[in-house]
C-alpha cells in the first residue's frame, strides 16, 4: 500500500508517472540506455526536452511572445537572478509580502538595488493575502513581485493584480493547480518539486520584450538570455528531472488539462476545509477564508498534546507529512495535483473521527 503523501515538497508524484519512469528506467525508447545516460545533445534527449516545452505551453496557454526556460538552482536562485537581471539603477523593485518566501526574495533583491514593500500581512501572521495597497504608487518601478501561494501559511492569491509595471510571480507551489492568464505576468518561475515533478529543474516563463530590458553586466550563466538563446541547453541541464516533468505534463493533459485539474483540486480541498469548518472550533484554519489555498491547508488543534496525538495516529494510518512548518506549528496538508481525491477524503474522515473521540 502506498502512503497518503501530504508532504509539502518534495511532494507526491502521480503513480502512473512513477510506473512509466520505472518501466523506461534502464532502456528508454529502445536506446539501450536510461534517460539519465543520454547525451543532452542527442536527438533522443532533444525530443524529451522539446516535448516538455511544448506541453507546458499547451497546458498554460503560453503565447509565442514568451520564452520557456528549464534552469537549475530552484526558486532560491531565482530570488537572486531576477534582481541581478532586471533591477536597474535608479529603479525600485516592489514587493507584496505574503510569507517566508516573499521575505527571502526581498532579502536577495536588496543586495542588488532599491526595494520597497508595497503591502504586507506579516502583522497578521501572514493569515491572508494583502489587499491594502495602491498600484498607482508603482511609477518607475523595475517590477512588482508576488508569491502566488504560501506553503507555510496556507494562503493563495485568488485574483492577481493588474500591474502597470512588470509583474513577477513565484508560482513554485501552485503552478498548474488552476487556470491563469499568463499574459498578466512578465515572468513566472517555479521549482518543480511541488506540482511539476521531482526536484532539480526550475521552470521560468519570461516575456521576450521584458527579457530585452535585462542588464548586460551579468555573468553568462546567470543571464536569462543565455538560456533563451540556447533552448536551455547552454550547459548540461537536469535531464532526468526534465524527463519526469514531461511525463507529469502528459499526465495533466490526460486528466483533462488544467481546467479539470482545478475542479478536482477544489473538491479535494473542500473535503478538508469542510472537516475544519464543521468541527465546532476543534480545528482552526490559519488562513482567512478569502485567502485559503487549494494546495496547502494549514490548521491547529486545541493544544500541543492533541496535536502530537493527532500526528501520531495519522502516521499510524499512513497519512504522511502532516506536521505544520516549525514557524507556524499545528498541521498542514499539502494537496498538490498528484495527491489523489481519495487521500483527501480519507484524511477528512480521519479528522472527523479524531475530533469525535477527543473533544
Amino acid at each position: 500500500m502506498r502512503a497518503y503523501n501530504f508532504n509539502a515538497g518534495p511532494a507526491a508524484i502521480p503513480l502512473p508517472v512513477l510506473e512509466r519512469a520505472q518501466k523506461e528506467l534502464v532502456n528508454f525508447q529502445n536506446t539501450g540506455m536510461s534517460v539519465m545516460e543520454l547525451s543532452h545533445r542527442s536527438k533522443d534527449y532533444e525530443e524529451v526536452h522539446n516535448r516538455a516545452n511544448t506541453l507546458l505551453r499547451e497546458l498554460l496557454g503560453i503565447p509565442d511572445t514568451y520564452e520557456v526556460l528549464f534552469l537549475q538552482g530552484g526558486a532560491s536562485l531565482q530570488f537572486s537572478m531576477i534582481p541581478m537581471n532586471f533591477l536597474q539603477e535608479n529603479k525600485t523593485a516592489h514587493f507584496i509580502m505574503s510569507g517566508s518566501w516573499s521575505e527571502k526574495a526581498l532579502k536577495e533583491a536588496k543586495v542588488f538595488g532599491e526595494t520597497r514593500i508595497l503591502a504586507s500581512s506579516k502583522e497578521d501572521k501572514y493569515a491572508h493575502i494583502p489587499g491594502d495597497y495602491s498600484l498607482e504608487e508603482l511609477e518607475d518601478g523595475a517590477y512588482l513581485h508576488i508569491t502566488s501561494n504560501n506553503t507555510i501559511y496556507g494562503t493563495q492569491w485568488n485574483e492577481y493584480p493588474t500591474s502597470p509595471i512588470p509583474l513577477i510571480a513565484d508560482m513554485s507551489s501552485d503552478i498548474l493547480c488552476k487556470e491563469i492568464d499568463v499574459e498578466k505576468f512578465s515572468l513566472i518561475y517555479a521549482g518543480a518539486q511541488k506540482n511539476l515533478g521531482p526536484s532539480g529543474v526550475t521552470v521560468v516563463i519570461v516575456k521576450k520584450d521584458f527579457l530585452e530590458t535585462a542588464r548586460s553586466n551579468v555573468p553568462t550563466i546567470l543571464k536569462y538570455s543565455t538560456h533563451a538563446e540556447s533552448n536551455s541547453l547552454y550547459n548540461t541541464p537536469p535531464t532526468f528531472a526534465i524527463y519526469m516533468l514531461s511525463l507529469v505534463l502528459e499526465w495533466v493533459k490526460e486528466q483533462g488539462g488544467v481546467k479539470n485539474i482545478q475542479k478536482i483540486n477544489e473538491e479535494k480541498a473542500g473535503y478538508i476545509y469542510s472537516a475544519i469548518d464543521e468541527s465546532e472550533g476543534f480545528y482552526k484554519a490559519h488562513a482567512t477564508e478569502d485567502s485559503r489555498s487549494l494546495m496547502n491547508i494549514t490548521f491547529t488543534l486545541p493544544n500541543e498534546e492533541l496535536t502530537k496525538k493527532f500526528l501520531q495516529e495519522a502516521k499510524d494510518r499512513q497519512f504522511i507529512g502532516l506536521a505544520g512548518h516549525r514557524s507556524v506549528g499545528g498541521c498542514r496538508a499539502s494537496t498538490y495535483n498528484a495527491v489523489p481525491k481519495e487521500a483527501c477524503a480519507a484524511l477528512a474522515k480521519f479528522m472527523t473521527e479524531f475530533k469525535n473521540q477527543n473533544q
